[in-house]
């Protein structure tokens, strides 16, 4: 199993109701559709920043994923609210149990 957790800010100006609906819509859109998704979820911190955790089945199909989503129109409007330079991702090896 493979954890990612993706942190970012919203880009200066962005609407937070907006960019809510989208990552909704890309919830359903895209990541449902991923082969070996196990589990995707939103949080935010009370400083503003945001997280996006992301289960996959294997490092092969979140790569797969990862290359998938850069021709997706939905994901691409997603990462348009994020500050860039903010973006961080970390990604961990599940443990059993």
């Amino acid at each position: 199993m493979l954890i990612e957790i993706l942190t970012f800010k919203l880009a200066a100006g962005a609407d937070e109701a907006a960019f809510l609906a989208s990552d909704q819509r890309v919830q359903v859109e895209f990541f449902y559709q991923q082969a070996g998704l196990v589990r995707r979820t939103t949080a935010r911190a009370a400083d503003g920043e945001w997280a996006v955790i992301t289960i996959w089945e294997s490092e092969t199909v979140a790569d797969a994923a990862l290359r998938n989503s850069k021709d997706d129109a939905a994901h691409v409007v997603l990462m348009s609210f994020a500050d860039e330079s903010s973006l961080r991702l970390k990604r961990l090896e599940g443990l059993p149990g």
